[in-house]
């Protein structure tokens, strides 16, 4: 099936680049994670202090997520990389229905292909505990704190970039607090859900391993959470314009979403 845009084209590239940015994403979770994570890393033993670990961690991944949104695909695409922000954009109307369909299955397919190619590269140390895939769970508080602070920790990013992409001078540092975000939520609020916001970034970990135990609340509390957060920016922007479906509008580059070429 092929799906026009509003320039008539089929935009394959966008969801090709929306598979690469989250596969990408996976890969250097699980780089991160065993580094970080597994015993047998010299890291971990150099690095005894779990706290400091996660911070470390934040840090890495928050970086990743920077320049994945700022690199050439990820202006192309708009950078969701996570079916609940494509799907609250799709609330807001900023994205058609088709092409939200296959943001969600690039998004899948890329997370899972990602996760295998460090299967592939790293193997046990990888796939075993205590790094088990880099898989998203619910800490010792249990799984109604991890479905709550993964319900507050989505609303809240999808809230702020919302906010930011939509401000006519400050819109292009949208994504450097995207990356900020995901680095504090890592050493945050990773102990209590394992940071996820992100239903194929949690599947594509839980797949190789089928740990799916408690995938539901990282299927239901990112999207709802993120569908909060755009209904609350509507009745903030008071029937103004709400932006594009890109976390960062480049001018230079032509949208799907909105139809701007330049």
């Amino acid at each position: 099936m092929q799906t026009l845009n509003k320039m008539g084209t089929v935009p394959i590239l966008e969801y090709l680049a929306e598979g690469v940015g989250l596969g990408l994403f996976m890969v250097a979770a699980g780089l991160v994670a065993t580094a970080l994570d597994s015993p047998r890393s010299p890291l971990h033993a150099w690095i005894a202090n779990a706290d400091l670990r996660r911070v470390i961690a934040g840090l890495a991944m928050g970086l990743t997520a920077i320049g994945l949104i700022y690199s050439p695909w990820g202006k192309r695409s708009g950078a969701h990389m996570n079916p609940a922000v494509t799907l609250a954009f799709l609330s807001l109307g900023k994205i058609r229905p088709s092409d939200a369909a296959w943001y969600a299955v690039a998004q899948f397919a890329g997370g899972l292909t990602g996760v295998l190619l460090v299967v592939g590269l790293l193997g046990d140390a990888f796939a075993a505990p205590p790094v088990s895939y880099a898989s998203t769970m619910p800490g010792r508080a249990g799984v109604a704190v991890a479905f709550a602070a993964e319900l507050v920790i989505s609303a809240l990013m999808l809230f702020a970039i919302l906010r930011v992409a939509a401000h006519p001078r400050h819109g292009r540092r949208a994504g450097l607090l995207a990356g900020l975000l995901v680095a504090l939520y890592i050493s945050v609020e990773g102990p209590l859900s394992g940071m996820s916001m992100n239903p194929a970034r949690s599947f594509a970990s839980a797949a190789p391993g089928s740990l799916y135990d408690h995938l539901w609340v990282y299927f239901l509390a990112p999207p709802l959470g993120m569908w909060l957060a755009a209904r609350a920016h509507v009745l903030l922007s008071r029937g103004r314009g709400t932006g594009c479906a890109k976390v960062v509008h480049d001018l230079s580059l032509p949208c799907i979403h909105c139809g701007h070429q330049p």
